[in-house]
């Protein structure tokens, strides 16, 4: 037995992600060093066994992420070694390494449990990509089953999904600021989650056993609006029989989310100002100044300073609201979140109907990741909502998506990025999508991109698209 830890170095092949305990399981001492130190390149720690027996006794002792395994070993041979170790642990990932691969080898050992197989000789590169899958889909199974866990208590929100750069530092973000008082502005675009932000700055705050209570200020008028927020008493208006309570009241002790603020009218953005900066708030039709002890979060997807700039929103508010900011990134931004919450939201629409969760196929990830999202993760949630209803089968394929879906066009913003693809890149990639979408075929991809056939093949001449045959 030898541990290694290595760091990722450029030209290792798979670009660096999160380090993983890894257990390589070989007779050969030679194929099972190269294959450690190859890993631990990535920043990996590796463990080696010499054979079955030992790396049972490692498993005992140790948990490791995945295991890779030769099958052909003397004693214990990988297969036995396989169904032992998935027997002890259900949620390890287990490749097998062969060097006599038949289908009969490969279907036992996927029948086992094995996530893939890896036949010699194979080149280092090779195996790198296939760990680095493996990995990938144990990351995402782990995280649906903690979400799994969360979603049987209904009183908690939904989480922030995501693993992305941007995501990391704004959740790192909600977890500093929550412990204090201050009023938080979260901005971002319609379905970024911003109310689901704003619950987990409640939650992660003094007064998270209070109640968190939300409106959305553009879905009421300003006499509702007025009502809703601060109360009235009876008699007030037509129709006010009895007093009421608003939810500045309802929300003492707690927070209270102010859903698109930004659609306030100036008469009623006037009346905020006061219960913000004074703490206390005047029902509707009442004398009495009440004391309020709540927590402001409001949210909007307008550019406050151009709405204050323009005489649409008061300074003074916009100063007041405007202590702690949260800006929610677009899906677009951090498309290498869309396997996880896709994922995720096949699991909670098939515990919502009461069926097992479908997978969501790699061709759909793929078209998905091609598409503009304009509603954000919202958009998503309600794709794969959809996509869920239709499916029968235990994955989600491009079939069981909206035809508008399939036809719409692709996002001219590259992933993470602001600036628009050059008209160039845009052409390229609408044909490269076409062409992938018509199995290759050229008459068909030349008649949907409007061009003729003899325009198509010189277009992917010019752009290296295997236009030659």
């Amino acid at each position: 037995m030898s541990p290694a830890r290595g760091a990722a170095r450029a030209g290792d092949g798979v670009a660096a992600e999160r380090a993983a305990r890894i257990l390589v399981v070989d007779d050969e001492v030679i194929s099972r060093d190269n294959l450690a130190l190859a890993l631990a390149r990535q920043g990996h720690e590796t463990v080696t066994a010499g054979g079955g027996e030992e790396a049972l006794e490692l498993l005992q002792g140790a948990d490791f992420d995945l295991i890779l395994t030769d099958l052909m070993m003397e004693g214990m041979d990988g297969l036995a070694l396989l169904k032992a170790a998935k027997e002890r642990h259900p949620d390890i990932e287990i490749v097998v390494i062969t060097g006599y691969p038949t289908v009969d080898t490969a279907v036992e050992a996927m029948r086992a449990g094995a996530y893939d197989y890896l036949a010699k000789p194979y080149r280092l590169d090779e195996a790198r990509l296939l760990v680095h899958k493996a990995l990938e889909k144990r990351r995402l199974r782990l995280e649906v089953a903690r979400l799994r866990e969360q979603l049987k208590d209904r009183t908690l929100p939904v989480p922030l999904l995501g693993e992305a750069p941007c995501m990391r530092e704004l959740k790192g973000t909600i977890a500093r600021i929550a412990p204090s008082d201050v009023t938080v502005l979260i901005l971002g675009e319609t379905g970024t989650g911003k109310e689901v932000a704003a619950r987990m700055v409640h939650l992660f705050s003094r007064r998270s056993e209070a109640r968190f209570l939300a409106i959305n200020c553009g879905a009421f008028n300003e006499e509702l609006l007025e009502s809703e927020l601060f109360g009235h008493e009876q008699g007030a208006f037509s129709g006010a029989t009895r007093q009421k309570k608003g939810l500045f009241e309802a929300a003492e002790g707690g927070t209270l989310f102010l859903d698109e603020v930004g659609e306030m009218s100036l008469a009623m953005q006037v009346k905020l100002l006061r219960a913000v900066q004074e703490r206390t708030i005047r029902r509707v039709g009442g004398t009495a100044d009440i004391p309020v002890d709540v927590r402001l979060v409001a949210a909007t997807n307008k550019n406050l300073r151009t709405e204050v700039e323009a005489g649409r929103f008061r300074q003074d508010l916009y100063f007041r609201l405007n202590v702690l900011v949260l800006d929610m990134p677009p899906l677009a931004q951090r498309l290498e979140d869309l396997p996880l919450l896709a994922h995720f939201f096949a699991e909670k629409a098939a515990r919502e109907s009461g069926r097992p969760a479908p997978r969501v196929s790699a061709e759909v990830l793929d078209i998905l990741s091609r598409y503009a999202f304009p509603g954000n993760v919202r958009e998503l949630q309600n794709i794969i909502e959809r996509a869920a209803v239709f499916c029968t089968g235990d994955e989600i394929l491009p079939v069981h998506l909206s035809p508008e879906l399939l036809e719409a066009p692709r996002r001219l913003v590259r992933a993470g990025e602001r600036q628009p693809m050059t008209l160039e890149e845009c052409e390229r990639e609408q044909i490269e999508w076409t062409l992938a979408h018509v199995d290759g075929n050229r008459t068909v991809a030349a008649r949907l991109l409007g061009i003729d056939r003899a325009s198509l093949w010189r277009k992917m001449k010019r752009f290296g698209l295997q236009a030659d045959g």
